[in-house]
């Protein structure tokens, strides 16, 4: 069920995004009188699963869910029609039209999608708010996994700057040494303020713990304490004499004051009598208790955010669409910084590359229309920026050649854009048969 929820969601938003993209095209190839031929939804090789035709266009829905197009007649483009380019040109081709039109007409499907994007998130910060922690908040410091410890933190330290300088939100840390650069860590250790150095290859260590725990190492998490909330009935909490609001401090006299140290401690004693020491209302006290054999005790903690004071900033209708603009753009310079980790080789991030896989996987498994929207804006980040990379085949390899024809004043000839074509398709199919590999080998990583 998880599947089939998480796949509905990735179907609707990729659909939606599609058809955003294509119609950027589309709109600025009809604002010049352009011809356009066919208007898909996924891809049609050998047959579609519906068409019809309106006027001069053709439009229908694929049964290869891999994207969309447009076919604007007089270009070359993936159909690869080479009989229709041998033909004298027509006022209603592509070809026919200025280069700044031509410009436009494939810069559209990005600027939809990134105009999408920003009203997107407009919409979302107006409708939910804007909700973080603040990391000055963090009352009970951090969890650190091992990529921390080695480096010098410790659990239970307070974040006070990167550089000496204060990050707001918490959840920025890590982006912040990742993709700033950030070389030292202060935090506060007991009353005692301690400068903590980042190692050089703390990027490729990083990325490297990362995909060897399947995205589920976070370098540092924040820390609460375990309150119980709820018993699980049956289990051997609910008839040990625990008590809802008791905190568990520790399991046979060993200090665990947090959850997550909890949680990792009482995995090693499955099956086993242990003894619980907890906290309730001052008074110390320990409990007797049988671990299950999964490693569990039944008993609940409270909502982590409850244990915080959280800042949520609430958006007027006209005032969200400056912010929603703000946080499209450092969606995007995010994702740009993302790309040169990619392309930079010792980082090894094209290790993590994902494919349909992955994106599926970034929806949660319950529906969610908060999740969804925010995953649909950065999807349409994600796609307006990889379509204009100077890859031929792509939006920015049509771009790139159209604007040295501007600057030089020469066109390209129609071979050497069939070559280029081939070339661009030939690398996007490497790079979704790698990046799909890639998803696939995870799945079999123990």
């Amino acid at each position: 069920m998880d599947i089939l929820i998480k796949t509905a969601q990735l179907l609707l938003s990729l659909s939606l995004l599609v058809v955003i993209h294509e119609f950027g095209h589309f709109i600025f190839a009809r604002l010049f009188k352009t011809r356009v031929e066919k208007f898909y939804i996924f891809f049609d090789p050998w047959f579609s699963l519906f068409k019809m035709k309106k006027g001069d266009t053709e439009y229908g829905v694929g049964w290869l869910p891999l994207g969309g197009y447009v076919k604007i007649a007089g270009m070359i483009d993936e159909s690869m029609d080479k009989e229709a380019m041998k033909l004298p040109p027509q006022p209603y081709e592509f070809r026919s039209k200025p280069s700044g039109q031509r410009l436009l007409i494939m810069l559209g499907g990005v600027m939809f999608n990134v105009i999408f994007a920003f009203l997107v998130y407009s919409m979302v910060l107006f409708s939910w708010g804007d909700t973080y922690l603040p990391t000055k908040n963090l009352k009970y410091g951090i969890i650190c996994d091992s990529l921390a410890l080695n480096m010098g933190l410790q659990h239970g330290d307070k974040i006070l700057t990167l550089d000496n300088k204060e990050v707001v939100d918490f959840h920025d840390v890590v982006p912040e040494i990742v993709y700033s650069g950030a070389k030292t860590i202060q935090v506060d250790r007991g009353g005692q303020v301690v400068n903590i150095p980042i190692p050089g290859t703390f990027v490729s260590d990083y990325l490297k713990v990362n995909r060897e725990s399947k995205g589920k190492s976070g370098f540092i998490y924040f820390a609460y304490p375990f309150v119980v909330k709820s018993f699980v009935a049956g289990q051997p909490a609910k008839h040990s004499g625990m008590q809802v609001d008791d905190r568990i401090i520790g399991i046979n006299g060993m200090d665990l004051p947090y959850f997550d140290l909890f949680r990792v401690e009482i995995m090693k004693h499955k099956g086993d009598s242990v003894i619980i020491n907890i906290d309730r209302n001052g008074q110390k006290m320990d409990i007797p208790l049988l671990v299950s054999k999964d490693g569990t005790i039944g008993a609940y903690t409270r909502d982590p955010k409850s244990f915080f004071e959280l800042q949520k900033v609430h958006y007027g209708f006209f005032a969200s669409f400056p912010a929603g603009v703000k946080k499209g753009i450092s969606t995007i310079s995010s994702y740009l910084k993302d790309l040169k980790l990619i392309f930079t080789p010792q980082t090894e991030a094209y290790k993590s590359l994902g494919g349909f896989i992955a994106i599926g996987n970034i929806f949660p498994a319950s529906w969610s229309w908060y999740t969804f929207w925010n995953m649909t804006a950065f999807l349409s980040i994600m796609l307006a920026v990889l379509n204009i990379l100077p890859i031929p085949a792509l939006d920015g390899g049509h771009v790139f050649f159209l604007l040295g024809e501007i600057i030089t004043g020469k066109k390209p000839s129609d071979r050497f854009m069939e070559v280029a074509q081939i070339i661009g398709m030939l690398i996007l199919l490497a790079l979704v048969l790698y990046a799909n590999g890639n998803d696939i080998v995870k799945l079999f990583q123990k």
